[in-house]
Order: C-alpha cells, then sequence, then structure tokens
C-alpha cells in the first residue's frame, strides 16, 4: 500500500515529494521536525493519531524560535495530517514526520530572508527498538548544551553519534549526560528511574526536550497510581544502583531498562512500577481508555 505526503500544499505520493539539493535547511538544519504515532487498533479496525495537538503545538513553538512563518494554524496541521494518514489507509501502526523549514533554494548561514514551507508524509513503522527490554549505555558523547531545545534538524548530529556508538557496542541505546555530568536523555528518549520508591526523572531545566510522552507518564503516574514524578539532577551512579529504569518517547513509546554498562538494574527484570505503566500506557495510546480518548485523534470515518 502506497505511502502519501502533503508537499508544497497538495497531497501526493511520496515518491513524488522531492526537494531541490539548494534547498537551505538541508546545509544548515534550518527545519523543525515532530515524531507522531498512529496506533493501529484492530478491535476497532481504526488509527489513533496520539497526542497530535501537542504535537503541534511544540513545532509551532520551535518554528518561532527559527523565524519559520507557516501558513496553516494548529487546526490546519491537525486536519491536514488526518487526512495524509487516511489516504494511505494503513491498517498498522504509522509514523507521522511533519517538517517545517527553510525552503528557499539559498546558501548562507541565516534565518532572516528566506522562505519556509511545510510537509507532512506517514509510513509503517512498527517498534523502534526492537526489544521489550532495553540494553543501555552511558555515551561518550555529551548532550550539547546552550542550544535551544526543540525538535530543530541540526540539533540531532550529537544524538547520531550517541546512537551509534551504543549499538556498534552492543546496547540497544545510548544515556547521554549533560556537560556537568548529569543525567540527560536517551538519543531519543526521555529517562525515568525509580529510586527509594520515588519516580524520578530530569528536570527541563537540564536543557532535555520535555517530550510528550514523558508528560503522559506523570500525569498516568498520578492520576491512575497516586505517584508523583520528583523531576531533579540524576547522577551517573544513581543509574546503577536505581530499583527501576525505563525510556519513553514517541518512536519507543515505552520501554523498561534492564541494563546499563553491562550492570542489571536490580535483578535485570523489569520493575513492578515500569510493567504497570507500561500497560496503562498502551491502554491510552490504543484508547481503550475513555478517560483519555481525547489524546486519540481517530483518523478513519466511521
Amino acid at each position: 500500500m502506497p505511502s502519501y505526503a502533503y508537499f508544497q500544499n497538495r497531497i501526493v505520493p511520496l515518491e513524488d515529494a522531492n526537494l531541490n539539493v539548494m534547498t537551505n535547511f538541508m546545509h544548515y538544519g534550518t527545519a523543525v521536525f515532530e515524531g507522531i504515532r498512529g496506533n493501529w487498533n484492530d478491535a476497532h479496525k481504526q488509527i489513533y493519531i496520539f497526542r497530535l495537538k501537542e504535537h503541534y503545538q511544540r513545532m509551532l513553538d520551535g518554528c518561532h524560535l527559527l523565524n519559520i512563518e507557516l501558513p496553516h494554524t494548529l487546526d490546519d496541521l491537525c486536519r491536514i495530517t488526518v487526512e495524509v494518514v487516511a489516504k494511505c489507509g494503513f491498517e498498522e501502526d504509522v509514523y507521522v514526520r511533519p517538517l517545517a523549514y527553510k525552503s528557499s533554494q539559498a546558501m548562507g548561514v541565516r534565518l532572516h530572508n528566506l522562505e519556509s514551507d511545510f510537509l507532512v508524509f506517514a509510513f509503517p513503522w512498527g517498534r523502534y527498538l526492537d526489544t521489550d527490554h532495553a540494553r543501555c549505555c552511558v555515551s561518550s558523547w555529551r548532550f550539547p548544551s546552550e542550544v535551544p531545545r526543540a525538535k530543530i534538524t541540526g540539533l540531532y548530529v550529537t544524538n547520531a553519534f550517541a546512537k551509534t556508538e551504543a549499538v556498534e557496542n552492543g546496547f540497544d541505546e545510548a544515556i547521554m549526560l549533560t556537560p556537568d555530568g548529569h543525567v540527560a536523555e536517551g538519543s531519543g528518549e526521555n529517562i525515568f528511574l525509580v529510586i527509594n520508591g520515588q519516580l524520578v526523572t530530569t528536570p527541563g531545566t537540564d536543557g532535555i526536550l520535555v517530550g510528550i510522552n514523558r508528560n503522559t507518564v506523570i500525569t498516568l503516574a498520578r492520576e491512575e497510581l497516586g505517584i508523583e514524578t520528583v523531576e531533579r539532577h540524576i547522577s551517573r551512579n544513581e543509574l546503577y544502583t536505581a530499583e527501576e529504569c525505563f525510556l519513553t518517547g514517541t518512536a519507543v513509546h515505552f520501554v523498561p531498562v534492564t541494563e546499563i554498562d553491562r550492570r542489571k538494574i536490580a535483578d535485570g527484570k523489569i520493575g513492578k512500577l515500569s510493567a504497570k505503566l507500561q500497560k496503562l500506557f498502551h491502554e491510552v495510546i490504543l484508547s481503550n481508555n475513555p478517560k483519555y480518548a481525547e489524546w486519540c485523534t481517530p483518523v478513519y470515518e466511521k
């Protein structure tokens, strides 16, 4: 089944959505992207796009940082995305990639005097980490400081270094530290630990990308389990002595971590709180929990 894209103000087959090699953002990282999941519920025969508005609000915030002006409202972006996914007609999990970018065919490092455009496409994509529980390592690549924390394409090269280093050394994922040695995040995920019975995660003030699924898990822990999340600096040694650890992100969804730097987390099995939260999370993203139905946008008309 073919994929489609919204490209230059119309929906076209994905293979026809091509850009000129001189397009500015390709050379200077002057674009903002999002990753959005559409989750297939076989019982409902429906794809539910998860937290669509929140993703696009974050993208629009990033556009403001890069002086990217789009002719689309938040509601326009959501409508266009639903139309693209519906056109594809998939009956499986999909990944949606919107991109707002400096579209001028012009060289030179700048944000001013450049045109902007928007595209979005969807394609089938299963598990990002092909494992039920991840083995991670602390990366030698430090998390960048003094950069705007938005999903700006040019910022992700450090994450790519960290990811490849981890995989080439036999791990599933990398954990990056801040320049001062605190735990930051994975190459594409936020990180949570259970320490002395408390659910702990790194604070937004450490420069992390404040993830939408991070917010989802914090909300579910509070509303469904009565557990408040502590946001604080996390030292490297706490990674090894934590009772539980898990990663959250749009691509990865929710993955428990059972080993870091070849040290088992506790007994090396998925922790009880991690298992409870993972179950709650998957119920919500499939729109099987009516309390959170507003987070799930159905694609196909019934």
